[in-house]
């Protein structure tokens, strides 16, 4: 009878186990890494649309007696959380304020919340929050 030194049928090794456990990890890190820089760029996208949307609401009636044109605050509040209402998003009230040349700004701030895929199996989160922000500016062109 020979004896067989050295039989590792059906045993895994040590290294292998460590070497799948560190590959599932990364594979984890860049979908979930991805998954978080996705939801960034929406972030940032809707808030560009939510200040855009909250822009657009200007005060008519001093607009139509020929007075500067000027951002109508409730109206844009009112635009820019309906427009986050819809998109399924959250976030604080827009500010206002005035540009370098007396253009009037409304910035716009969005939350988003990512839902990480494989993180959350290996102890991370398992949700990520980003925050996208956006400046809108109310520009007027004279009658040409």
């Amino acid at each position: 009878m020979r004896a067989r030194l050295g039989d590792d049928r059906g045993r895994v090794s040590i290294f292998l186990a460590v070497a799948l456990g560190g590959m599932l990890i990364i594979i984890g890190l860049a979908y979930d890494g991805a998954g978080h820089l996705g939801a960034l760029q929406r972030a940032h996208n809707l808030a560009a649309e939510a200040a855009r949307a909250g822009g657009q609401s200007i005060d008519r009636a001093q607009a139509i007696e020929g007075g500067p044109t000027e951002i109508n605050e409730a109206e844009a509040v009112a635009a820019v959380d309906a427009y986050r209402t819809a998109a399924g998003v959250s976030g604080p009230p827009p500010t206002f304020s005035t540009g370098p040349n007396g253009e009037p700004l409304i910035q716009v701030q969005v939350i988003v919340t990512y839902d990480n895929k494989f993180l959350d199996v290996f102890g991370f989160s398992d949700t990520t929050t980003v925050t996208g922000t956006a400046t809108a500016v109310l520009l007027t062109t004279p009658d040409g």
